[in-house]
This record gives structure tokens, C-alpha cells and sequence, in this order.
């Protein structure tokens, strides 16, 4: 399972807008684009359509930009990969009836692996990745004495 270029752009977004959250200072583009070294014009495209989905907002004018529609400990990867990919964990009912024994059984052990990522990705927040990335930070800065 591999993570799209589109949502890996998405999300070191957020969590450059995590980052400044509290700060109540929307970012702009290009001040996103620059800190997380992601092209602009792709950046644009992609804050779109997370405004679209509900997770950023943005602010007009000349102290405009993008913020986190919510607390960043309320916004799971699992939110950010449903409105980019389009993720769906249901089955339809053509799925629920396999063709043969044996598709039946890899059918089965595709939707137990399906159904323990999206568990992974529903457990972490914005909010953790932050965490997760500061506390490196942290181990970095004391290798460097």
C-alpha cells in the first residue's frame, strides 16, 4: 500500500497549517508551498479541493490565506484520504458475492487488510503527526552537541 504524491502533498499541508493553528494567522500558499517545498500550482489545486471537503477554509484579503477548518486533534488522516482518494470502506453487493471459492477467500483477507488500515489511519490526527515530528526534532537537536 503506497501513499499517492497528491495526498502526501495534502498532508504535509495540514500539517504545516497545524503547526500555526493556535496562532489564528491563516498561511498563504506560498508560504506553505515553500516551507514544505510542494509546487504551488499543485498546492492550489489540492487546498481546493480539501476546502471542498470541509477541512480548510480560506481568507480573503491581504492578510488572507488557509486555516484548519477544525482542531487539528480532530482531523484524522483517515478525513484528509477520504476527501482526496475518495476512500470508501463499504462493499457494494456485487463485491459480497464472489465468483468462485477461491476469490471468495482472497476477497475476504483484502477486506480484513482494507478494514486494519483505515483503523490505522482513523486512530492518528494532525494533531499526532505534529507530535510525532516535533519529538524527532527534538532527538535531532541532541545528536548535534
Amino acid at each position: 500500500m503506497e501513499i499517492s504524491c497528491k495526498s502526501e502533498y495534502a498532508i504535509l499541508a495540514l500539517i504545516e497549517l497545524a503547526t500555526y493553528y493556535q496562532s489564528g494567522e491563516p498561511l498563504q500558499i506560498r508560504q506553505i508551498a515553500a516551507q514544505q517545498k510542494i509546487p504551488d500550482r499543485y498546492l492550489e489545486q489540492l487546498l481546493a479541493t480539501l476546502r471542498r471537503g470541509g477541512l480548510v477554509k480560506s481568507q480573503r484579503g491581504s492578510r488572507g490565506g488557509y486555516l484548519l477548518m477544525r482542531e487539528p486533534w480532530r482531523i484524522t488522516i483517515f478525513e484528509v484520504l477520504e476527501c482526496l482518494e475518495g476512500l470508501d470502506i463499504k462493499v457494494s453487493e456485487e463485491e459480497t458475492k464472489p465468483k468462485t471459492l477461491d476469490s471468495g477467500v482472497v476477497e475476504e483477507i483484502w477486506q480484513e487488510a482494507r478494514q486494519a488500515a483505515n483503523s490505522v489511519l482513523q486512530k492518528y490526527t494532525l494533531a499526532d503527526l505534529c507530535e510525532k515530528r516535533d519529538s524527532r526534532k527534538q532527538l535531532d537537536i541532541m545528536y548535534y552537541i
